[in-house]
């Protein structure tokens, strides 16, 4: 057991387009590879925000960046939910037991 065994669940959908997910994350990656990829994307895109800073003739690195940024939160964001515990789902009150005596 560990992190080190510890796969993504591959639910995390982005980018978004009038409330339609284009892509998701897929299942079964280790998460420490998702924890990888994610990094050289984040890094990446922290390069074209710092181009697109300083360039100010075009605002492709801008969005390059801006991509990159949501596809490596996307990854964070589903890594997040294999870590940490799903609460226990709890009965919704039509599904509870009302006593026929009160």
């Amino acid at each position: 057991h560990g992190p080190a065994n510890v796969k993504n669940i591959g639910c995390t959908p982005f980018p978004y387009h009038s409330d339609q997910a284009f892509f998701n994350v897929r299942a079964g990656i280790p998460i420490i590879d998702a924890l990888s990829q994610s990094s050289d994307l984040l890094s990446l895109a922290k390069s074209f925000a710092e181009d697109a800073a300083f360039i100010k003739d075009t605002d492709r690195h801008a969005w390059a960046a801006h991509y990159l940024t949501v596809m490596g939160k996307a990854l964070l964001d589903d890594v997040i939910q294999a870590l940490i515990p799903r609460p226990a789902r709890t009965k919704t009150e039509s599904e509870t037991e009302i006593p026929e005596s009160l």
